[in-house]
């Protein structure tokens, strides 16, 4: 069933139009929908008190219209009718205007429109008045988030794994961002625990090799290169101050895994020995000198990336602050600590964790996961309406333990999301790329960077969901062919680029104007297939952003970059006609526009010429 639609009021249409250049199609047709809801509870369809929520979503097939509803199978129970007899009432009250050009019912009762030409091209003055703006919204309404990502512990340099929730987490705030969102972007600094008193223990005995001591590596121990390098600078700065012969570091030390013993008694026991033999002081200096060292790397390995944060988060501090006492003393004073073999256990199974977690050891130590508990609570005092956790898939059984506490704090539960990212695989010729990171045989991420470029890493490490395993074809990232995603995109922004530039060349003016003059020239397919492509993009903006999937608004771009690679190969833009060709230079700035703010949002360069 078609329902034609005339022409609205002046009035009408100043609303609308307000709507279009506020990016929200989708908030007209609310707007249509709902005028015609308050005729029905006129007429006595509806009570007063009626709900609307129904889902107002673009078409994937064009034949069913640009949008569709599904308003009258949600409101069919309220008006006690069948879902289609609904749909014919509420069409029929629905307010005539000229941005609708149509309105069908199909199925059981979803209302298809049909969005007029002139609605479709009155985007193009929109993004080239508001330009890097276009399409961020208000919808995040100020609300303080907190995006905590990488967090990877300082025992060595970022890896290609570390890459993928690098990128995600920048991107993923970004878009937060760009939906209206305060958005605080933090690193969360392992600097205490076990792992940081191995790489310590490491540095302190890769010194002790290059001050003439003859030194078994432990098994367990950190062997990268940059080790040996912390250990350099350590033995440059202070020759032989930190040095004990060997016989005496080694003395009684439980034998090694390769040996028939146990490499974690191994290194435990080298680490205690590190700490007598250095003294507190000695021992604290020669940590804080891996610390730093790699802390100083992984900052400027991702400022290289175009990753920035406002704040690195010490765990430490957590101690010092006395955060972690705080936060177990809240457990306990709310019942949901106890005590068993020596140690304090957390009740998380009272709030769905599989089992119940130590806090405390019975060596009086606290557990990393009493250090997450005091950090997460530390978030939510500081003000932060909603937290957002980037971490490894590998830490997915971690996540309800975590909720459980922030519930047993009296935190909602649904104000800590965990989003979590597979692994990258890299694969070059072919061939999957071995690593292991604690034997130092890994590719780092300025490798990668160095090898594919900020941009292609970029954009590889996001096209996918963060939930799926990611094959990185490290081939594929450097070749310059549309195959290459990333390429294909910048090429299609350099390729608007060179056109402006020939106009240039020409004499010809392609100042744009903030008028809609001459558009409705573009009437050829392609031009009418790129225009609804540049009105989706606030829809894809937002939805990426509240869904925290960027993979949206890459695939999003690269079906942007293949209307305008096609549209380029089928029509000529410096014509004779000057109406023609203003609307075609304005069209492909429009295009050129949207396709920088995409590639911004991902961290990605959006060049003038390739």
């Amino acid at each position: 069933m078609i329902f034609p639609l005339s022409f609205t009021t002046n009035s009408q249409e100043l609303v609308l139009n307000s709507l279009l250049r506020a990016h929200f199609m989708k908030a007209a047709i609310q707007k249509i929908i709902s005028t015609a809801v308050d005729t029905l509870v006129s007429e006595g369809i509806f009570d007063a008190s009626v709900s609307i929520e129904p889902n107002i979503e673009r078409t994937r097939d064009s034949s069913h219209g640009d949008f569709a509803t599904n308003a009258a199978m949600v409101l069919c129970k309220q008006a006690k009718m069948n879902p289609r007899a609904l749909a014919e009432k509420l069409v029929a009250a629905l307010p005539q205007d000229d941005v609708i050009d149509r309105v069908e019912i199909a199925g059981p009762g979803f209302i298809n429109f049909f969005v007029s030409s002139s609605a479709a091209y009155q985007h193009v003055p929109v993004i080239l008045e508001q330009g890097h703006q276009y399409g961020r919204s208000t919808v995040g309404a100020g609300k303080r988030v907190q995006v905590e990502f990488v967090s990877a512990n300082p025992t060595g340099p970022l890896h290609v794994g570390h890459g993928r929730g690098a990128a995600y987490g920048a991107t993923v705030a970004d878009l937060l961002q760009a939906a209206g969102f305060d958005v605080h972007r933090e690193y969360y600094v392992n600097d205490a625990g076990r792992q940081m008193d191995i790489l310590a223990t490491s540095v302190w005995l890769r010194y002790l090799d290059l001050a003439g001591e003859t030194i078994v590596f432990p098994s367990n121990g950190y062997k990268g290169d940059y080790v040996w390098d912390i250990a350099a600078t350590l033995h440059r700065e202070f020759a032989d101050t930190y040095r004990h012969a060997a016989d005496v570091v080694f003395a009684d030390i439980p034998a090694d895994e390769p040996d028939g013993g146990d490499k974690e008694l191994h290194i435990d026991a080298l680490i205690a020995r590190a700490k007598q033999l250095l003294g507190e002081t000695g021992y604290r200096h020669v940590f804080d000198l891996g610390l730093n060292t790699i802390l100083d790397d992984i900052r400027e390995d991702l400022e290289l990336f175009g990753v920035t944060f406002q704040n690195w988060y010490s765990e430490r501090s957590l101690v010092d602050s006395k955060a972690v006492v705080r936060a177990l003393e809240a457990l306990q004073n709310a019942g949901y600590l106890y005590e068993k073999g020596g140690a304090q256990w957390f009740r998380s199974t009272d709030f769905g964790d599989e089992k119940d977690r130590v806090v405390v050891r019975d060596n009086g130590q606290t557990t990393y996961f009493a250090s997450d508990i005091a950090y997460h609570m530390e978030k939510f005092e500081r003000g932060f309406e909603q937290v957002f956790d980037v971490w490894g898939a590998d830490h997915h059984g971690y996540v309800p333990r975590v909720r459980a506490a922030m519930q047993a704090l009296g935190a909602e539960p649904s104000n800590l999301e965990v989003l979590l990212v597979q692994f990258a695989i890299l694969y070059r010729g072919g061939e999957k790329v071995q690593m292991s990171t604690r034997s130092g045989e890994f590719v780092t991420l300025r490798q990668l960077r160095k090898e594919v470029g900020a941009d292609a890493a970029r954009f590889f490490y996001v096209m996918r969901k963060s939930e799926q395993h990611l094959d990185f074809d490290l081939d594929l990232a450097k070749s310059q062919s549309s195959d290459n995603p990333v390429y294909y995109v910048q090429y299609a922004h350099a390729r608007i680029c060179s056109v402006l530039r020939q106009a240039g060349e020409k004499g010809i003016d392609v100042t744009t104007s903030e008028g809609d003059e001459h558009l409705d020239l573009l009437t050829e397919q392609h031009e009418e297939e790129l225009l609804t492509q540049l009105a989706r993009y606030p829809e894809v903006l937002e939805a990426a952003a509240l869904h925290h999937e960027p993979h949206q608004l890459c695939h999003y771009l690269r079906e942007l970059a293949n209307g305008l690679h096609t549209y380029y190969n089928a029509h000529q833009f410096l014509i004779d006609d000057e109406n023609l060709r203003d609307a075609r230079i304005k069209l492909i700035q429009a295009t050129r526009q949207v396709l920088e703010n995409g590639l911004k949002l991902l961290g990605v360069s959006a060049p003038q010429s390739m």
